[in-house]
């Protein structure tokens, strides 16, 4: 699709009625004005949970499968490569697949793959019920530097802690043996997902939502206040429930496109802007959405996840920009190698949402880094709905504070001889 082609059918996009705002965006880049189309207007549903099941694993500041869905359509045919390169709870990997795109993602974080692999190759339930089953509850051996239990029984009954330390040690001696299958993967994405949380769903005692765990401090100061003590959950029970719901749109054709799509699914740990696996000119679509400015601590947020996984969080080296320039910085050296991997005519949909209360817009600050690394920008597409992405349990109403709008600046890689 063209730009002007894009913009048109931006532009007659209709939301039950709702007609798109047109306008314009105005920005300084190397001497000159940048000026890109922008629309507004409710560009997907707003109701949560309205994408496939598979997608429900918490992850701080994730987006919307329907944002994916919405320039994957427009943008790509089955079989384009489509690839996120700050990939998160990988929605756009995991939407890319189930629409028969080919996928690949990269992200700093080791925990991003943990969460993301094995849902493109979903066991089914029985698989999941037969391992747990098999595994050996008992805590086993530790390794000498780690957690207290006294730090984690502020989280955790004794005895679901004895279950976590068992579980933990039969997924770590399996990795260590090269055993490490399909179910064990979902079993240990499935569990750290259910860590901590704030319902009985859950293997704490009620604290913050998933997608952040507090610190032992703030948990005490949790207990405290609620004059509550760890409940006894069974862990295997949990795991088995979380199984069901995450797999109950996993229909007959979804697992045929996901596993179609699997075996060439690249998958990456590592910095953004230096991904050599990745062929260039090979990419159709990227659909991301980076850290913004100085807002979420990943490392901070999955201390407790890193530890069941093993994974040293001091070590996690995530982009957390506390200046402008800093940030820009760092999406100019991302944009340079998207442009390497980008087809040409290929496009990138870069969401920012919206910072410090929306008096900084960072798609005014992005327009120039992906226009450095030689990229066309062809539009700002602003989803603007009575949501808000922050949890209701930091008090927090609609449209308020928190992010508001998806605000995606889209870049189009210049065609041969164009």
């Amino acid at each position: 699709m063209r730009p002007a082609q894009l913009s048109d059918a931006v532009a007659r996009f209709r939301w039950q009625g709702r007609p798109t705002a047109c306008s314009a965006t105005a920005v300084a880049c190397d001497g000159r004005t940048l000026r890109v189309d922008t629309f507004t207007n409710e560009f997907w549903t707003s109701r949560q949970r309205a994408g496939s099941s598979l997608h429900e694993i918490s992850y701080r500041a994730c987006f919307k499968p329907q944002l994916v869905d919405f320039f994957v359509e427009r943008l790509t045919r089955p079989g384009d490569l489509v690839y996120d390169p700050f990939m998160g709870r990988g929605t756009t990997v995991i939407e890319a697949a189930l629409l028969d795109r080919a996928a690949a993602g990269c992200d700093v974080n080791p925990l991003s793959r943990v969460l993301v692999g094995p849902r493109l190759a979903p066991p089914t339930v029985a698989q999941v019920r037969e391992r747990l089953d098999a595994v050996d509850w008992s805590p086993g051996a530790d390794p000498p530097v780690d957690l207290p239990d006294d730090d984690l029984h502020v989280f955790y009954h004794p005895d679901t802690l004895r279950e976590l330390r068992g579980l933990r040690s039969y997924l770590r001696g399996r990795r260590a043996a090269g055993a490490l299958d399909g179910p064990d993967r979902w079993i240990e994405m499935v569990a750290v997902n259910r860590l901590t949380g704030h319902s009985r769903g859950f293997f704490s005692a009620y604290t913050m939502p998933p997608n952040q765990a507090v610190s032992v401090a703030s948990q005490r100061k949790i207990n405290a206040r609620r004059g509550q003590t760890p409940e006894l959950r069974d862990v295997r029970r949990i795991i088995l429930k979380k199984t069901r719901s995450l797999l109950r749109d996993c229909g007959v054709a979804a697992r045929r496109r996901l596993l179609r799509r699997a075996p060439g699914t690249f998958l990456l740990t590592g910095p953004a802007d230096r991904t050599p696996e990745i062929p260039s000119s090979s990419v159709a679509l990227v659909v991301t959405s980076p850290p913004f400015l100085d807002v979420v601590d990943y490392a901070t947020d999955n201390w407790l996840r890193c530890w069941f996984c093993g994974i040293d969080a001091a070590s996690v080296r995530i982009t957390m920009a506390r200046r402008l320039e800093e940030w820009q910085a760092a999406m100019a050296a991302v944009f340079r190698e998207l442009g390497r991997v980008l087809r040409p005519g290929g496009h990138v949909a870069f969401e920012v949402g919206e910072v410090k209360g929306g008096t900084l817009r960072l798609e005014e600050a992005v327009l120039p880094c992906g226009a450095s690394a030689g990229l066309d920008p062809i539009a700002v597409v602003v989803n603007d709905q009575a949501f808000t992405k922050t949890a209701n349990c930091w008090g927090v109403s609609n449209n308020r504070k928190g992010t508001n709008t998806n605000r995606i600046v889209v870049f189009r890689k210049p065609a041969c001889g164009s």
